[in-house]
């Protein structure tokens, strides 16, 4: 461009690339975002339990087809957890659902913070903190049968990616590691991560739709219940105080909604889940060419690059196997004696089923669950 400007001339501003301060804090990158004020490293985040000394987490990316205000609720949310995610996180039973309790402590300009228990198990309270526009944090702390102080803690940083779309990085810590860490990979946590997220988001995307068609305060439209809705009900109460600074807003009695609603990707339920669910996202027959956020490999894997090379790495290892598989059977054929075609048999049998297992796990990373319900 500045040779085709005239001699002396200088760069119109609107043509130079902007420049943003960014800062790296506990494994979080964060961007200053306003060109009036100075940034002002003081507004950084700061989470108590990362800086404790033996904290370990694990974290995941996930990009969502509902508003971030849905995604938000939906993760301050804790009496769902038992229905929605039965075995699913190694914690949550059907047979847990219980009464809550909720207590709020604190309300300002930038959010809310509380505690919330278990009916049961009253002494186990989880502290749960909203920092506007985008920050979730849920921290139990207990001492175990040892006697040892112990806190696990969830962080959820929900950035919205435009109306009706969402990117969330989770963030699950604690100062005891399990050993399931030790023995099992990342992406088998991460798979694990995206069925929480899938057994949600055909209700969470049909209810953006539902608040985009009614254009109506949320209390009219759900009936929020205090042994359970707490959270929910104190989030969109927020939105009514603080959301005259947002685009859009829906809010516990007042609304903003957007002039021109986007078309939201309606997440598949159902038979259409199931058959969605069967095609790959990437390879073979039903390839898709163009991102799919209903499909998990364009809503976790294209952002995450263990699970990227993870199935490139598996994909290649099943294409070896398949090759050296028709390989010994092809030798097994033209073998003299009876021994060795049955070696060569065997090891081809033994190939074959190693492809199998590495296309498994490529499925697994790859490819929608489906909840198969049961009764108790």
């Amino acid at each position: 461009m500045r040779m085709q400007l005239p001699e002396g001339a200088k760069i119109p501003r609107n043509a130079c690339a902007r420049n943003y301060e960014v800062r790296d804090s506990q494994g979080v990158v964060w961007v200053w975002m306003s060109p009036a004020t100075p940034p002002d490293a003081k507004k950084l985040p700061w989470f108590e339990p990362y800086a404790r000394a033996g904290f370990t987490d694990l974290s995941t990316v996930h990009e969502l087809p509902y508003d971030h205000s849905i995604l938000l609720e939906n993760l301050m949310d804790p009496a769902h957890v038992p229905i929605s995610h039965d075995r699913t996180d190694w914690t949550a039973k059907r047979e847990d659902a219980q009464p809550l309790a909720f207590e709020v402590a604190e309300r300002t300009a930038r959010g809310f913070a509380g505690h919330w228990w278990r009916e049961r198990a009253p002494h186990l309270r989880n502290l749960l903190r909203f920092e506007a526009p985008c920050v979730l944090t849920n921290t139990l702390e207990f001492v175990d049968k040892d006697g040892r102080e112990q806190c696990f803690s969830a962080q959820f940083l929900c950035r919205p990616a435009g109306q009706g779309k969402s990117m969330l990085l989770v963030r699950f810590g604690s100062t005891a590691r399990s050993p399931l860490l030790r023995v099992l990979p990342k992406w088998y946590f991460h798979q694990n991560a995206c069925k929480v997220f899938e057994q949600d988001m055909g209700f969470l995307s049909s209810q953006n739709e539902v608040l985009l068609r009614e254009k109506v305060p949320t209390k009219e439209l759900y009936l929020n219940l205090r042994s359970s809705d707490t959270w929910v009900a104190e989030y969109r109460r927020w939105m009514d105080r603080a959301g005259h600074g947002m685009p859009y807003y829906f809010g516990h009695s007042t609304i903003s909604p957007p002039p021109v609603p986007a078309v939201v990707e309606q997440a598949p339920a159902g038979a259409a889940a199931g058959i969605s669910a069967s095609f790959p996202a990437k390879g073979g027959f039903g390839t898709q060419h163009a991102p799919n956020p209903t499909s998990r490999y364009f809503r976790h894997v294209v952002h995450c690059k263990g699970c990227r090379d993870s199935v490139n790495r598996y994909t290649a290892l099943k294409k070896a196997f398949v090759v050296l598989a028709a390989v010994a059977a092809a030798a097994a054929v033209l073998a003299a004696t009876r021994q060795w075609k049955a070696v060569l048999l065997g090891a081809a049998a033994v190939l074959a089923a190693a492809s199998y297992a590495c296309g498994s796990v490529v499925s697994l990373i790859t490819t929608n669950f489906i909840r198969t319900h049961r009764r108790l």
